[in-house]
């Protein structure tokens, strides 16, 4: 958030003390840093997850939290509804429960010959208040449209990474589908080089996994959550009460395809797929 608060007018070390932590996924951790900010006396918080939400929850109601990257605030409870969230909480959501499916129908475009797909997903991450579990309902029903079989790959750490996409890969016409969460987020170098080294077509929820090497990702604009996020903490900490501000919905994504890696892939490119992108990278 720090490169979008100068514009509002808050000057970091003048008028704006910053702090930042980060649990890198582990749950444990993650409730202890919830309490320490809220012990701390700041005025606001960001949320980068809905885990972060719960931990946040468990310590306080009255805190403002402004959270991003998170799917279905009314339906998780985090929020009353999303024109008036009415509770200490609101932000910005990324994705629809239906974006399983729509994720599904790209990577079948990119990879027609796919007959398996495996969902990646943390259990645990997902048991906190992680977004992935609520795409699985669209994933299997669009599967079935598709003549694909739906595979769950529960993962809880690195090893349990590598054994499940060796496993995966050692049999054909497999695919992932890589849906937001945390653990996958932290862990997306070694997901985008074992779909590599497996030759699995993978699809990723932002764009910096296909910069970092991933064949496609169908996402919103991370950038443009945190510019936005920026603008809420400013409306807050200028008296705005959070319980009054309507939560945003994404409007925009974008489709980005890494070139270079479909060739590794041995894939090509549908002509209508590649127009639709938004981005190609070489």
């Amino acid at each position: 958030m720090r490169p979008f608060v100068k514009p509002l007018g808050w000057v970091e070390g003048r008028n704006l003390e910053l702090a930042t932590r980060s649990a890198g996924g582990d749950a444990t951790r993650e409730q202890a840093l919830a309490q320490e900010l809220v012990q701390s006396g700041v005025e606001a918080v960001l949320a980068t997850s809905g885990p972060t939400v719960v931990a946040l929850q468990r310590e306080t109601n009255r805190l403002p939290i402004v959270f991003v990257m998170v799917v279905d605030p009314p339906g998780r409870g985090f929020v009353d509804s999303l024109a008036r969230p009415g509770r200490n909480l609101t932000g910005l959501t990324h994705f629809e429960p239906a974006m399983g499916g729509k994720w599904l129908e790209l990577l079948k475009e990119m990879a027609p010959g796919t007959t398996r797909v495996a969902f990646l997903y943390n259990p645990e991450t997902a048991r906190r208040g992680g977004g992935s579990a609520v795409y699985v309902q669209s994933f299997e029903k669009f599967a079935a449209t598709l003549a694909v079989r739906p595979v769950m790959m529960p993962v809880r750490d690195a090893a349990e990474l590598g054994q499940a996409l060796d496993a995966f890969g050692g049999e054909p016409s497999g695919a992932i589908l890589v849906p937001p969460d945390a653990f996958n987020t932290n862990h997306r170098t070694a997901i985008v080089q074992g779909t590599i080294r497996h030759r699995l077509p993978a699809i990723f929820p932002y764009r910096y996994y296909t910069a970092d090497g991933g064949l496609m990702s169908y996402g919103v604009d991370v950038l443009d959550l945190y510019r936005r996020a920026a603008s809420y903490v400013d409306r807050i900490l200028k008296g705005e009460s959070p319980a009054e501000m309507p939560i945003e919905q994404p409007t925009k994504f974008e489709l980005v395809i890494n070139v270079k890696t479909a060739r590794a892939l041995g894939l090509t490119i549908p002509p209508t797929l590649l127009a639709r992108a938004d981005e190609v990278i070489e």
